[in-house]
């Protein structure tokens, strides 16, 4: 594992262009390979995440090639059904080439994904939605089989909860199925929207992504397409939380309006103002924040959501930015149990904050942080610990950076474009 070293309050500000939507080429990867024909994707982040697919892809018998962000795709035979306990493990997204082995090969073998320890993750949505489609799953201890040699059926679902994966898996699925499949409390990221779009483009029949019922009519087949992929709204947050912590103006390019209003709503409630524009965001510096009350002078609350509520994959790096705002501000991780641990490194730097349950921090800015080492648990958290080494005084040490790579492209040439001065060793 890799580590960064990066010497605070050198961030001058400046352009940053936001790469391809890591959580929405994860599972096209796995889409593709639905046809035999081949596919390009543009805007595709040059990541460990996006590698470890292509790894698992090329296992199953897809031939690719992936330079300057281009990817060229084709998996004319699908030579296995089994994908390996190592490859598995190595991301979250894994999981997703269940659907299209069962649409080539008639079965899937795959075992538990891995990604980042941030809380319970349930993967109940997969199966019920692979199983009601028609894939009979075989109970084994330390991995999941399904079989589906007379193909999928569509048919009504319903989700317990708007699992994005457990989302796109039933997209993907139900593709190439008979019949139609209505799919409600569906989930309604932008990465899912794009997934659906490139299925569409593909010669796919779904209608509704975006909204909490999608409506999936199965075709016999699918043929190669081009696309190319949107920005990732989570970088770009990333790197709005950096421009506020740090007090420095940065445009981000690449950007889609719509995608950003509840983040803008977030800043606005801990004092920034930033303009959305056409294809860019403008986060002015030097602004003097000071956390909104709620009416009547009471403590607000920023609480993480399905879409269109405030991400989860935010939460860290916002926590980060209010150090850096006057007042305070709790913080409410409704959807994992372990993501608000991290604040325990923060608060070894100097920060004013009170880990109230797993769920909950409150946070009172504004407060000097200062360089120590570090560890980054996750890709979020890891990305946090950047932004509050950015700000802090003096260096700090942040190791098991190679984590943080797995969601974040060129994240030092990146930093060093706003002024950073951050090594990697």
């Amino acid at each position: 594992m890799s580590s960064l070293i990066v010497k605070g309050g050198t961030v001058r500000g400046g352009e940053v262009t936001v790469s391809g939507n890591k959580n929405a080429v994860l599972p096209m990867i796995a889409a593709l390979l639905l046809t035999d024909e081949e596919s390009v994707l543009y805007n595709v982040p040059d990541i460990l995440d996006v590698h470890t697919m292509l790894d698992i892809a090329g296992e199953l018998g897809a031939e690719y090639t992936f330079e300057n962000n281009t990817l060229r795709f084709c998996c004319k035979n699908v030579r296995t059904h089994l994908i390996s306990r190592e490859l598995c493990s190595h991301n979250r997204t894994s999981i997703l080439f269940a659907a299209p082995l069962l649409a080539r090969c008639g079965k899937a073998e795959l075992y538990p994904p891995g990604g980042d320890v941030i809380g319970r993750r349930r993967l109940d949505g997969h199966f019920y939605g692979l199983t009601k489609l028609g894939a009979v799953m075989a109970p084994t201890p330390n991995s999941y089989s399904f079989t589906a040699l007379k193909g999928l059926a569509g048919r009504d679902l319903f989700l317990d909860e708007a699992s994005v994966t457990a989302t796109e898996q039933i997209i993907i699925a139900a593709a190439t199925a008979r019949g139609t499949t209505t799919l409600y409390n569906a989930a309604c990221e932008p990465h899912v929207s794009d997934l659906a779009a490139m299925l569409n483009s593909m010669g796919a029949k779904i209608t509704g992504a975006g909204s909490n019922t999608i409506t999936i009519e199965g075709v016999e087949k699918l043929s190669g397409c081009t696309h190319t992929v949107i920005g990732d709204h989570i970088e770009a947050g990333s790197f709005l939380a950096l421009a506020a912590a740090t007090g420095t103006p940065v445009t981000l390019r690449g950007t889609t309006p719509r995608h950003y209003w509840m983040l803008r709503r977030v800043f606005e409630r801990l004092g920034w103002q930033m303009t959305l524009h056409a294809d860019h965001i403008i986060m002015p510096g030097n602004q003097q924040p000071v956390i909104e009350t709620d009416f009547g002078g009471y403590t607000p609350q920023i609480s993480d959501g399905t879409w269109p509520q405030y991400p989860s994959d935010m939460m860290s790096c916002t926590i980060v930015a209010a150090t850096q705002s006057s007042g305070t501000v709790m913080f409410f991780e409704k959807m994992f149990e372990s993501r608000i641990y991290f604040v325990d490194r923060l608060i070894s730097m100097g920060a004013n904050a009170i880990v109230c349950d797993p769920h909950r921090v409150v946070i009172t800015g504004r407060t000097q942080l200062y360089g120590v080492s570090l560890s980054s648990p996750d890709i979020r958290a890891g990305m946090a610990m950047v932004i509050a080494a950015c700000c802090a005084k003096g260096e700090s040490r942040i190791d098991r950076a190679d984590v943080i790579y797995r969601g974040y492209e060129h994240l030092e040439a990146k930093l060093r474009a706003l002024g950073a001065e951050v090594e990697q060793i």
